[in-house]
Parts: structure tokens; sequence; C-alpha cells
């Protein structure tokens, strides 16, 4: 069956059903319940008071019967469904997937429509034709369009910067421009991903292929958003491996006349219909106040989506799952979402905000983990130095797992339009240094994923969720 039909068929049970089964933690008993004053001294004694109820979530996840649970969810969701682009079928298979195994799992789900692009990679190859033959491993960005169906056979312009690209523009015409940047960090040099198409289109060039963003290459093309400039004409952008950017940088170096064929059978259909997946634990006292944990179901269209962002929508559903183990049931409402075309720059997260801002005063927290769920560091905090203060006597409940580091800058693409706004934001800071390695290339399977860290990721992230949910007040704006 179709999404939408899917989607009417369950709003239909929701207007039959709307019950929350009372669960045994709103029954604890526990003196933080009647605390009223708000000191900091207060506060921190509060939050103190988890420190048992932490350590029954961490043992759960770390040693428990939960122990390695959200891997092997991982595992069986990207192992049956794969990668996950915007638009695509195996995207609708995976929002029916996840929305069935987390209803099986006891927890209130549904799903809100949103519209989303629907950008199609189609057949592509490239070639290196002169001074010799070498077949170029390419992988088109989304949104890009294609080559006419013969192709495009130019000579090639190497440079390593928009500065050299705008010095040299007399040379750019015609030709196919490669940019062979250094990578200095992701988001500095993801610059050359997202707007050398517009760049190079703009001094007379007929296509683009541009050196990965990634600090590692085994000859491994990472794809990713480009972003066409509005009265700038569309050309074909690819991003090729750092082997071959520096391979045609050394040729160029040489002087020699080299001459590139690419074809790419991309196109952009009309938006397509799909839903952000929720699934909740209504608070027993304020269910219409939210703590948000969240990470986006969709993927680029290689690898399996396992890193980004299979693990972070898995941690998000997990952290739920033990809170509901072990019968807690939070103050305010525990709400997980997955977002969908995460990738095409936060489209289903943004219509989410543009949906629920009326309520915004009701959002208590928003998370996301969108870094990969290698072994967490830290977490990361926005918001006021008075919601900082609780954090930082939050966090402390994770001594358990040494991550009891408070960072500034929370951050996430699904997550910004209401840090933007001023609500209270927290992200996941893992030991990453391997992410960019993998991301948004064929690289991204399950094999990056380590099962034990991903027990310490869902720990720290329920912990979080549940004691933020469950204090007295509402974090200070």
């Amino acid at each position: 069956m179709a999404l939408l039909s899917l989607f009417m068929f369950l709003s239909m049970l929701s207007s039959l059903c709307d019950c929350h089964p009372q669960s045994a933690g709103s029954m604890r008993s526990m003196a933080v319940s009647n605390h009223t004053a708000r000191k900091g001294s207060d506060v921190a004694a509060e939050v103190a008071g988890y420190a048992d109820v932490a350590k029954q979530i961490i043992d759960l996840a770390v040693f428990g019967a939960a122990q390695n649970r959200s891997y092997r969810r991982l595992a069986d969701f990207t192992d049956t469904i794969g990668n996950r682009v915007s638009g695509s079928q195996n995207l609708e298979m995976a929002i029916k997937y996840m929305y069935n195994a987390m209803t099986q799992d006891g927890l209130d789900v549904h799903l809100e429509p949103v519209k989303i692009p629907h950008w199609v990679r189609g057949k592509e190859s490239a070639e290196i034709i002169a001074p010799r033959a070498k077949s170029l491993a390419i992988l088109g960005l989304g949104s890009s369009v294609g080559t006419p169906p013969e192709g495009i056979k130019a000579e090639v312009l190497v440079v390593q910067s928009f500065d050299e690209l705008k010095q040299r523009a007399s040379e750019a015409i015609g030709r196919i421009v490669v940019f062979n940047q250094p990578f200095v960090s992701y988001g500095e040099t993801v610059a050359y991903r997202a707007y050398g198409a517009s760049e190079a289109a703009k001094v007379g060039a007929v296509a683009t292929l541009i050196r990965s963003i990634t600090p590692f290459s085994i000859n491994s093309p990472h794809t990713g958003l480009q972003d066409y400039q509005d009265g700038v004409k569309r050309i074909p952008s690819a991003c090729i491996t750092v082997e071959d950017a520096e391979l045609m940088w050394r040729m160029a170096q040489r002087g020699q006349r080299i001459v590139v064929r690419l074809t790419m059978g991309a196109k952009t259909l009309p938006d397509a219909d799909s839903f952000n997946t929720v699934a909740e634990i209504p608070g027993w006292e304020h269910p219409e106040q939210v703590v948000l944990l969240s990470g986006h179901l969709d993927s680029w269209d290689v690898g399996q989506g396992a890193m980004d962002d299979g693990g972070g929508a898995m941690i998000s559903w997990e952290a739920l799952s033990l809170i509901k183990k072990l019968g807690l049931r939070p103050r305010r409402t525990l709400r997980a979402v997955l977002w969908t075309a995460e990738e095409q720059g936060g489209v289903g997260a943004q219509q989410y905000f543009d949906l629920h801002k009326v309520n915004m005063s009701n959002f208590d927290l928003v998370m996301e983990s969108d870094l990969g769920t290698f072994t967490p560091e830290a977490l990361q905090f926005t918001g006021s130095d008075a919601a900082r203060k609780v954090m930082a006597e939050v966090v402390k409940l994770l001594a358990p797992i040494n991550t009891t580091k408070l960072e500034a800058h929370g951050e996430g693409t699904d997550i910004s339009p209401w840090l933007k706004a001023g609500v209270p934001g927290a992200s996941l800071h893992v030991a990453d240094s391997r992410y960019f390695w993998f991301h948004h290339s064929e690289g991204d399977t399950m094999g990056v994923q380590d099962p034990q860290e991903m027990n310490l990721c869902s720990a720290l992230w329920a912990v979080v969720a549940y004691v933020v949910a469950d204090l007295q007040d509402l974090l200070p704006r």
C-alpha cells in the first residue's frame, strides 16, 4: 500500500484509540518531584536525585538485557532496506519498517506527512581520454542536472580554490573545471561541493568534477548535496576521488592537456510524498510539553546509510525502549522523531518546525544525533546560561560511562530551526575522527558500527532525555 494510504488508515486507528497505559514510573517515590524551590543548589540536588535511575538506564543499555540491541536493530534495518535516498521506494519502505517496529515495541507511533525532493542519479560515468585513457570513479552530486545523452567531452581546467578559478576565469570557458581543493575541515571545505558548479558556470565552464570532501580515501568518491545559485546556468556536477583529483592536478602542473568525457543521467522528478516518523512516551503530568530526540531516516543512495544516520535514528528509538522497559514515565512527553529528507537540506524537519512552532513554548529540549554513534565524548548544548547550569548537573549522572563533559554549540541540520528560535538544543559529540572517511560513500555500512559504542550512545541519549523530561521545571530560556 502507498504511504499516503497507510497514513490515512493509521489516522483512523488513532482517532478510535488514544490510550496511554500508565507505567510504573509515574508511581516511583522520589523526593525530587516535591521540590518547588528553584535556586541553583536546589536544582543540583534535584538532578542528583536521579543518580539511581540513571544507573538503572546505563546498566540496562550497557550490561543488561538491552546490550547490543541498538546495533542489532540497525543491522536488521539496514540489511533489510539498504540505502534510502529522498523520494525513493527504499525510503518509503524504511518508514513503514520503522512504524511497524516501534509500534511492536509498545510505543505510541504516528506519521506526519511532508513533501520531499526526488532526485534520481541515473547511469553515470567519467573517463580521462588524454593524455592517457583512465576511468574515473564518480558520484553525481544531489540535485545536479544530467549531461546530454552522448555526454560532455571537454578539456579540463584544474584549480585548487575559488580564488584561483577567478584568476583563471578566461581559461574556464567551455571546459570541465576540476576542483582539487585541500581538505581543511568539513565545515569549510564542503563549500566546494555545494557551490562549485555555480561558481564554475559563472566563468563559462560546462561541468564540474569536485574532489570528494574527505580527509582519507581509498579511491572512494563521496556524494552529497550541491546548491545551484538562482540566475546561474545549471551545469552537471559530480565528485571524484582524492586520488584522481590529485592525478589531474599533477598532469596539469606538467603542462599536459587533459580531456575528460563525462556522462550523467541525473534528473529531478516532482516532489514526493513522505513522512516524519514519530514515537512517544506520553508525559504523566504535562503531556503537552516535549523533550524531542532525533536522527534522520533517509540517507544517500550509496552504502547502507548505517552511520549517516541509521545510528542516530536507532539510538533515539532505543532511548525510548530503555525507559519503557524500566517502567519509567516522565513528567513530560518523550518524543523520538525520525526525520525524512535531511540530506536534501533538512526538508522534513523544516516542515515539522513550521507545523509545530505554534507550540514552541512547550518544547523543552530538542536533541539530534547526526555525526555518528561512535564512543561518546561529551554532550553539546545550546541554550541560556541558566539552562546550561542545569545541563551541567544532568551530565554528571553519566559518570558510570565517563561522559560528564558538557560542551558548547549543540547542533544539527534538523534541529537548527528550533535553536535559531531560542529553544534549548543538544547534540552528541562522539569520537568522530573517522566519520568523514565513510561519509556519503559506499563505505557507510554496518562494518563502521560497533555494538558497544552504540550501547554507550543509547545510554547517554536515554539518561539525558529522561531526566530533563522529568524535572520539576522546564529548562529556562
